[in-house]
Formats: structure tokens, C-alpha cells, sequence
């Protein structure tokens, strides 16, 4: 099940300057070859962020447990790196996703005047688990969204698989939001809702 946090969409939008302002602060840089987002899916319309101040929506993917580690993916609409700093402080405004053991983050803002992406992860001490959630979000073709997997570990060494989890969950929300299309396997996961997180 989905769940968002409040979001106020009546602020003035930031004009031109500014988005070039922010594309300057590039962290990594692509050529730009994707595809346009898609417009005629209804789940998009919960993306009418401005580009204000105000921290975007959060929406916040059904929690996944394997033996004993929990997973559970957030996604935001972000359109500059101050929306990406507003979304991880909300986030952590939870106690639970903040004492969480890993808070695993990736995101992709496209700078149009400059036709590239602004784009960063974050491990959060998981070795390796951000830079994949940044690829898939690359190989999706993913732009203006930042997604954050969170862990809590429950004693026992996944391996491998742990990375697989924090895949999967971002690619299941991602496809509740829209944005995806869900592969087969992911139909088949099972999902335990241990953590549930509230509306802000």
C-alpha cells in the first residue's frame, strides 16, 4: 500500500536562473538520451511538485522482510539538490527510518539548459548499494526523482542478496508511482509490513 506525506502545490515555481544555478552545482554529469516521462499515467498526477522551497510529497512503498532484515523504499519528486537535502531531513524526522541501520539513496535531476543530469548516491555504510540504485535509476531512465531504500538489519547476513532487496523495493515503488514497468519476478515477492510509517 502507498502513502504520502502532505504537500502544499500553490508556492510560485523558481524561474529560469535558478535551475541553471543549481545545474552548475553538477556532482556527476551524462549526456542526456532518454525518454520523455510518461503523461497518461494517473499515478504521475501525485507529482505536481513545484520547484519552491517546500519540501516535496513522500511516498513511502510497502516494507519487505527476509530473514529477519526489513526493507522499505521512499520516493520524492526533486528538482534541485536543496529538494533532495528537504526530503532526507523529512524523511528522518521518522524515528524509526532515522535509527534505521542503512539509509540507502540515490537521485537524478535533469538539467534541461544544460541537457545533463545532476545525479549522487549514498551508500549509508552498506559498501556498493547506492551506486546501484543510482544505475537502475539510469538504466529506467529516471529523471527528477530521488529514492531512498531503508534497512533495518535483523541479525542475520544476507550476501548478495541484501542488494537484490534494495533493487527490488525501488523498482516496486517506483512502478506503484508510475514511472516502471514491473518485471514479472517482483510480482512474486512477499511483503511484510512490520514498519509502517505515518502521514506527516
Amino acid at each position: 500500500m502507498l502513502s504520502s506525506t502532505s504537500y502544499l502545490d500553490d508556492e510560485e515555481k523558481s524561474t529560469e536562473e535558478e535551475k541553471h544555478d543549481e545545474c552548475e552545482e553538477l556532482s556527476a554529469t551524462v549526456s542526456s538520451d532518454g525518454l520523455e516521462d510518461s503523461t497518461t499515467s494517473n499515478a504521475l498526477k501525485i507529482f505536481n511538485s513545484s520547484e519552491s522551497d517546500l519540501c516535496p510529497e513522500i511516498l513511502h512503498g510497502e516494507p519487505f522482510t527476509d530473514r529477519k532484515s526489513t526493507f522499505q523504499a521512499h520516493l520524492a519528486r526533486v528538482v534541485t539538490s536543496d529538494q533532495v537535502k528537504q526530503v532526507l531531513e523529512e524523511l528522518k524526522k521518522n524515528r524509526k527510518v532515522n535509527n534505521a541501520t542503512h539509509n540507502v539513496m540515490a537521485y537524478r535531476i535533469f538539467c534541461e539548459n544544460r541537457n545533463s543530469f545532476l545525479q549522487d548516491c549514498d551508500d549509508d555504510g552498506e559498501a556498493a548499494a547506492g551506486s546501484r540504485l543510482l544505475h537502475l535509476l539510469q538504466i529506467l531512465n529516471i529523471k527528477n526523482v530521488i529514492i531512498i531504500v531503508t534497512r533495518w538489519y535483523g541479525g542475520i547476513l544476507l550476501g548478495p542478496d541484501r542488494f537484490k532487496h534494495y533493487n527490488n523495493c525501488a523498482r516496486g515503488l517506483l512502478k506503484v508511482a508510475g514511472l516502471v514497468e514491473i518485471s514479472p519476478d517482483l510480482k512474486d515477492l512477499k511483503t511484510k509490513s512490520r514498519f509502517k510509517i505515518k502521514k506527516h
